[in-house]
């Protein structure tokens, strides 16, 4: 894959407006014509430009043109989800011996944090820096106890740099003050051709992944990790996302979570490639979490026009959402998602962009 490499690094921070009493700013990081624009309103990445083989930069995810939009944010656009991404069934675990009712948000469920998770709140901006090597911005949010029904002061920071490889990294730790669930993820939706074609379906997708977590009815995992070979959910080898996204009426696409391969025995791990042949344009996700979630945006409706002017059509764009599967205290086979006192949770994605 080649990486269509500048030599100039810079980072630009940016006051916007007051929201909720706090200050909204936007975070520019760039390296040459690659430019990611984030703001600390969820951690949300507003947008991102990607040259293609010709060297022709698009915004390749999902965004609002409105900053407010995102204190609603219905899709999750662009944000950090959090205390736990995806699904927990009935929003009901029990920790220590204690069980704990989250509210519901999702078919019974409980979903990426609840009514007001942690892509609504304005995280702090604790540091700016700039290096020969990279630019980064570090967000920094206090999840106080009871907040969403979770236990536990949670102190949770979210780095995002951006390196001369054009490699977006993020890296997300948190120490709590109760044993508490914890699962942090970012949201962006990528269609590689900026959104010129408005649905995802001849984008070729690669999972590095023999197993995923099956659900039930309800969208919530069974227990059991079952093979992908010879089903609709086969990505070990690049496919058109289109090919077999009819397969799943009741989901109107893909939403499942991949089990990882060897996601145990590295800090770091590759996850997820994606490729658009027309722009030449290449994702390649890396990651420390054991699995990642295939979200191809089954409930857009043409109601939002995101920043490209365009309106997001169903299957307009794909997630991939690297996280800990679904419902994870409610099974103890699953990989831990606990956090306990004494404890540091540190995690890591990172997102490569190139072209081929």
């Amino acid at each position: 894959m080649q990486v269509l490499k500048e030599n100039t690094l810079s980072i630009k921070k940016e006051f916007i407006t007051e929201l909720k009493g706090k200050d909204v700013y936007k975070v520019l990081l760039q390296n040459g014509e690659f430019k990611v624009l984030i703001t600390n309103l969820g951690c949300s990445i507003i947008s991102l430009e990607a040259p293609d083989k010709s060297g022709h930069t698009k915004n390749v995810v999902a965004g609002f043109t409105n900053i407010k939009d995102y204190l609603v944010n219905r899709d999750y656009l662009g944000c950090i989800v959090g205390r736990y991404a995806n699904r927990i069934a009935g929003g009901k675990f029990t920790l220590d011996g204690k069980q704990f009712q989250l509210p519901v948000n999702n078919d019974g469920n409980h979903l990426h944090g609840g009514i007001e998770g942690f892509n609504k709140k304005i995280w702090d901006i604790t540091r700016v820096a700039e290096s020969e090597d990279y630019v980064t911005v570090t967000f920094s949010y206090l999840s106080k106890d009871g907040e969403e029904g979770y236990p536990g002061n949670l102190q949770v920071t979210a780095s995002y740099s951006l390196n001369k490889n054009n490699q977006l990294i993020i890296e997300y730790a948190a120490r709590t003050s109760r044993a508490t669930p914890l699962n942090l993820t970012n949201h962006s939706y990528f269609n590689l051709t900026g959104f010129d074609d408005p649905l995802i379906h001849d984008h070729l997708l690669q999972v590095n992944a023999s197993y995923y977590t099956q659900k039930n009815e309800r969208n919530v995992p069974t227990g059991s990790v079952l093979p992908l070979a010879d089903t609709p959910l086969d990505f070990r080898s690049l496919k058109k996302i289109g090919t077999d996204i009819d397969k799943f009426p009741r989901d109107f696409g893909y939403d499942h979570n991949f089990v990882i391969e060897n996601a145990a025995l590295a800090k770091t791990v590759f996850a997820a490639k994606l490729y658009e042949p027309s722009s030449g344009r290449v994702l390649k996700v890396y990651t420390s979490q054991p699995g990642i979630q295939v979200y191809t945006a089954n409930y857009w409706d043409s109601t939002i026009k995101g920043l490209q002017g365009k309106p997001y059509q169903k299957h307009g764009a794909v997630a991939l959402e690297t996280q800990a599967f679904p419902d994870s205290p409610n099974h103890a086979s699953f990989p831990n998602s606990i956090l306990y006192p004494g404890e540091q949770h540190v995690s890591k994605t990172i997102y490569e962009f190139g072209t081929e």
